[in-house]
């Protein structure tokens, strides 16, 4: 198990992910998809991302969260 996961709280960790300088300008934030299900779980997450206003797709085991409201366009 992740040590910490141990040690840290689920909001001080979602707090986290959108405190990063990326998601501060708009930009982008990658997570492991196992680490959020086991820290904060999926559910939370997602409705945190929703709350927000941002975007989150899942591929190969991580989320990438698109930190600003902008349409999200799959090219190919």
């Amino acid at each position: 198990m992740n040590q910490l996961a141990l040690f840290i709280q689920p909001d001080t960790w979602l707090q986290q992910i959108f405190d990063t300088r990326a998601a501060r300008i708009g930009g982008v934030v990658r997570r492991k998809v196992r680490d959020v299900e086991r820290i904060v779980g999926r559910d939370a997450f997602v409705a945190e991302v929703s709350r927000r206003g941002f975007h989150v797709v899942e591929n190969s085991g991580q989320f990438v969260i698109f930190c600003n409201n902008a349409p999200v366009h799959i090219i190919c």
